[in-house]
């Protein structure tokens, strides 16, 4: 096994991310903070280390345990690391949130058709 990983195929093997493409944005974006200052994708991360993750829809801190330059199942990939009690409260609290007061906007997918168009038309 090997002492350090390329943060970006960390962060997609531990499955925070869908592709190693968004994982690699998403560090050159600056959602994602080693010890709160922002690193580049090809930074090496070891056993140990603090993660700050924003991948969209939640916000995660993290303390990596393990290392993976694989992408494994679901399971496997939680025993990379250990979120804090902290980010587990916050996240409970978002989902809380989310599920009581959804977002309007959250229903739409793509283009409105013709008929959602006048719906928002009418109530404009």
């Amino acid at each position: 096994m090997t002492d350090s990983v390329r943060i970006d195929k960390w962060l997609w093997a531990a499955r925070f991310f869908k592709t190693r493409t968004l994982a690699t944005s998403a560090v050159d974006d600056g959602k994602v903070k080693l010890g709160g200052e922002r690193v580049k994708p090809a930074r090496s991360i070891k056993v140990g280390e603090v993660l700050a993750i924003d991948n969209g829809a939640d916000e995660w801190e993290v303390q990596v345990v393990a290392l993976s330059a694989v992408r494994a199942s679901a399971a496997i990939a939680q025993r990379l690391y250990l979120e804090s009690e902290a980010s587990v409260r916050r996240r409970a609290l978002q989902q809380e949130r989310r599920r009581l007061f959804p977002e309007p906007s959250a229903a739409l997918k793509g283009r409105p058709t013709k008929r959602d168009r006048r719906l928002i038309d009418k109530f404009s």
